[in-house]
């Protein structure tokens, strides 16, 4: 394989960004990450989680006590303890849009895109400034003052000015966040499209999982600054690594149950597993699913992927992805205590007077207790006939609610779809957060 191709300005296209921070103040970080060129890794959690100052350490902006960031065979930051040595944000080439785009009211839009152009000769600049206006679709508004312009608009200019400056990371803090909906619509899409000609990686902090489920090629969950998972977002949603994740991308049908045989005796990997929720036995997919782990084992697993080469064909952090396909009944064996997620999706009612074939699975009788209507979806919560204290929730559409007289005080039957019954390893003891059913 050939040396990597560098740009005019000596940046390697095609480099890998690691990234590992650690410290214990004034915001806790525990984290280590890596992506690709031309990847977008959506950083998701609450406020307060860690996710801009992740952020701002990669632009050299913030000092984690310990941290390692490399693109490609170029060291950005490496400190332990407080000490070492770290590029000045100038030298890293990042190019970073802030929530607030931060930009300088007294400059027209040519002037503030200028600020970032200072690498071209000046006689230059004007020229390459109307370029990036063109590519972020905002031709004809270069004399305007950022006062003159749109939310959406601004944002453009915030993103241009990012692009300005060639660089080797974009990274994008809530960029959308201050638009109204149809603006923050098209400006997705407008970055969906921009992404294709990008062969950098970029990573995107947001608080809003549709749009890093519609944007990222991975998702990373932070929470107090810890990583507690990595991975494609179908991965995050279907398999969460433990009940906080679950939490974090908005499942509620979270409850505590034990492994049990199934009834129908043993398969080729030993006694096929069921699952027994409070004395009622539910059927348990008979195939290969994702892995299951606790939290704490996930930041070395991807601390390990983060410190191998940049170079490498892949880093172990990828190759001991969180969500690895594995035997479930290879991780859990009959006796064990497990928490276990239902997604809202996979809970079908049953219809009255026409019962599909597909009813038998798993159904759960139970007592309509609250419905509300969400325009064309109703959420409808079901207390089941053997744990009334254990409330299913799940969405269906309104008519469909309406058709069948869903509405509190009904009886009701539900089916869990055994395939999207997803098994965690059982919080540690103190460690349930309270909220664990």
């Amino acid at each position: 394989m050939g040396a990597p191709e560098r740009s005019e300005r000596g940046v390697r296209r095609g480099a890998r960004l690691v990234v590992r921070l650690a410290q214990p103040a004034p915001i806790p970080l525990d984290v280590a990450f890596d992506c690709s060129p031309g990847e977008l890794l959506a950083l998701i959690g609450p406020s307060g989680s860690g996710k801009t100052t992740i952020l701002r350490a990669i632009a050299g902006l913030a000092t984690p006590r310990d941290a390692l960031i490399r693109l490609g065979d170029c060291i950005w930051a490496e400190l332990h303890g407080g000490s070492g040595k770290a590029l000045s944000p100038q030298a890293r080439r990042s190019g970073l849009v802030f929530q607030d785009y931060a930009l300088f009211p007294h400059l027209d839009v040519i002037g503030n895109i200028a600020t970032a152009l200072g690498h071209l000769p000046r006689a230059q600049r004007k020229a390459r400034a109307r370029e990036l206006l063109a590519r972020v679709n905002l031709e004809g508004l270069g004399g305007r003052r950022p006062s003159a312009l749109s939310g959406g608009q601004r944002q453009r200019v915030a993103l241009a000015r990012a692009l300005a400056r060639e660089p080797a990371v974009l990274l994008l803090d809530e960029p959308f966040s201050a638009v109204d909906h149809a603006t923050r619509k098209r400006l997705q899409r407008e970055l969906a499209q921009l992404r294709q000609s990008l062969d950098i990686p970029c990573i995107l902090v947001t608080h809003d999982l549709r749009e890093a489920i519609g944007l990222a090629d991975r998702i990373a969950l932070i929470d107090h600054g810890r990583l507690l998972q990595i991975g494609p977002p179908e991965e995050i949603l279907s398999a969460p690594v433990s009940p906080r994740a679950a939490r974090l991308v908005g499942h509620t049908n979270i409850f505590e149950g034990r492994l049990v045989a199934a009834p129908d005796g043993a398969s080729s990997g030993g006694a096929r597993l069921a699952l027994d929720w409070r004395g009622k036995r539910l059927e348990l997919a008979d195939q290969r699913g994702h892995g299951v782990g606790a939290e704490q084992g996930v930041g070395a697993e991807q601390r390990a992927g983060a410190e191998q080469s940049a170079g490498a064909e892949q880093s172990a952090g990828r190759a001991a992805s969180v969500g690895e396909e594995q035997d479930v009944g290879a991780a859990f064996g009959v006796g064990d205590e497990v928490t276990w997620m239902i997604p809202s999706s996979a809970i079908v009612l049953h219809r009255r007077g026409r019962p599909s074939r597909g009813e038998r699975e798993n159904p759960v009788p139970g007592t309509v207790i609250e419905t509300l209507v969400f325009g064309a979806e109703t959420q409808v919560t079901l207390e089941p006939a053997h744990a009334p204290e254990l409330p299913l929730t799940f969405q269906i559409s309104t008519h469909a609610a309406a058709r069948n007289g869903i509405r509190p005080g009904v009886a009701a039957t539900v089916s869990l779809l055994a395939d999207a019954i997803h098994l965690m390893a059982h919080p540690a003891e103190g460690n349930t957060d309270g909220r664990t059913r």
